[in-house]
């Protein structure tokens, strides 16, 4: 049986291009002057197609340069750790390693501080990439950051500082709260008791609150110890189980670990693991950290949040579970845009429904991130119908509560879209993504007016780029 996430779309491209001067339909506004990047998983070798899950494929980076007007390039590239470099041919980038960890960031791709990071999360670090989405090599930032990263730091928008939150699986019952500066360095780390090992994908940001979601879903010994041989499997078991959400795995076995591999990923939904929500001051210690239980979910992505006076507004994406039944996607049934209010001089958190549209990849004007917000954007199904696969992007109006739907059509099929402001209002600016149309077999950059969701462009790329998670509009 074939993996889902190997079939159509999903499915890898193999050759990298660079094609100049694309065709265009439509006008692109003069003032975009930038590249639009976006990330995903294109295993650089075919993978076991009844094992593979779609978190674990090699990185690939696309990319559209646009300015005055033009589309001038695409390229499209693979970020070289050392396994991609050798199925190349090559050798591996130079660079640092975190604990033996080297996995060819496959999630997200920004620019902070003057370097183009692709990203990954779960103790891997971020590769640096040239202009023209070459891999220079691992960034540690400049030897200031002590442990892994994340595929979702979020860059403040009043300071320009990179924020993150970060979890690795041999960090014992800690996930890691880390600030970079202007200059690229780490200024800030704190790190912050959790209980468990849990897989923390995202966070949420305000202007004085760090958000964490500790949610359900956690490291399972069991799947990690099928890596080993298998007389040694229920030992190795065992002893994953006296370290990891107690104490810290020791450095030689968990680089050990890291250098093997397992080709699975050892994350499970756990019903006896608490969900619950942390708020953090921004400049706090752990003895500040106040946690607010929430209903069993899980949350892979927040649209905002900001602060209500004594209240912390939270926009997420909620799945009802995840890795439950289905180890190899993240596709376990319908999701909701919900919106969750913590009162911190209640302690209270209520929960409730914005839109049962089933979507994900929640985007918000980044001007606004970690304050009030009116309009968010994700990507629906026009049908409703749970799945990987979707085809609309839904823009809400959080203030009215409407909703209001972009359809690219049957046979078509959408990735993330974000928001790239071209005037001062909330929704004056473009939503830009990669569209694939299967009748072509071929995909193309799509540019809407963030107001009307009428089409301003289509950019024809080259080939299809496949199904992937995210990316960014990183201006010149």
């Amino acid at each position: 049986m074939t993996s889902t996430v190997l079939q159509g779309n999903f499915g890898p491209v193999a050759s990298e291009l660079t094609v100049t001067e694309l065709p265009v339909t439509g006008h692109i506004p003069e003032q975009l002057d930038g590249r639009y990047l976006r990330n995903g998983p294109n295993p650089v070798l075919p993978p076991n197609p009844r094992t593979y899950n779609w978190f674990l494929g090699s990185g690939m980076v696309h990319g559209v340069r646009i300015r005055g007007g033009r589309a001038e390039w695409y390229r499209n590239r693979f970020v070289r750790d050392g396994f991609v470099a050798s199925a190349l041919g090559e050798q591996r980038p130079a660079g640092p390693r975190h604990a033996g960890t080297d996995f060819s960031a496959n999630t997200n791709v920004l620019g902070h501080a003057g370097r183009t990071l692709a990203l990954v999360e779960g103790g891997s670090l971020p590769y640096e990439l040239t202009e023209e989405l070459d891999t220079v090599g691992a960034c540690d930032f400049g030897g200031t950051l002590r442990g892994g990263y994340t595929a979702h730091p979020k860059i403040d928008p009043r300071t320009g500082e990179l924020h993150a939150v970060s979890y690795y699986w041999a960090a014992g019952s800690t996930v890691q709260y880390t600030v970079v500066g202007l200059d690229g360095r780490v200024r800030r780390t704190v790190d912050i008791p959790v209980g468990g090992s849990p897989m923390m994908h995202d966070f949420s940001l305000t202007e004085n609150y760090v958000v964490l979601y500790d949610l359900p879903v956690t490291f399972d010994f069991e799947l990690a110890a099928k890596a080993a041989p298998k007389l040694l499997r229920k030992p190795v078991e065992f002893l994953l189980s006296q370290f990891i959400g107690r104490r810290p795995v020791p450095g030689r076995i968990a680089e050990r670990v890291n250098r093997k591999g397992g080709g699975a990923l050892p994350y499970a939904w756990n019903p006896d693991h608490p969900a619950r929500v942390g708020v953090l001051p921004r400049n706090g210690s752990v003895a500040d950290l106040h946690w607010f239980e929430v209903e069993a979910c899980y949350v892979f992505h927040a649209l905002n949040a900001y602060e209500q006076g004594e209240e912390l507004v939270l926009d997420v994406v909620r799945h009802p579970q995840m890795f439950a039944t289905d180890r190899l996607t993240p596709n376990e049934g319908g999701t909701t845009l919900d919106r969750w209010t913590i009162d911190l001089s209640a302690g209270k958190l209520r929960e409730d429904r914005f839109s049962e549209v089933h979507q994900e990849f929640p985007r918000v004007d980044e001007r606004l991130l970690g304050s009030r917000h009116r309009y968010g954007y994700t990507i629906g199904s026009d049908g409703g119908v749970p799945g990987l696969e979707l085809n609309s992007l839904c823009k809400h109006d959080l203030l009215t509560g409407d909703t209001r739907v972009h359809s690219f059509g049957k046979g078509h099929g959408a990735g993330e879209f974000v928001f790239v402001p071209t005037g001062a209002e909330e929704d004056a600016g473009v939503l830009m993504g990669m569209v694939y149309d299967a009748s072509e077999d071929r995909s193309d950059l799509v540019l809407l007016d963030a107001q009307t969701l009428d089409t301003a462009a289509r950019i024809h790329l080259p080939t299809r780029v496949p199904y992937g998670f995210h990316g960014n509009w990183m201006p010149s």
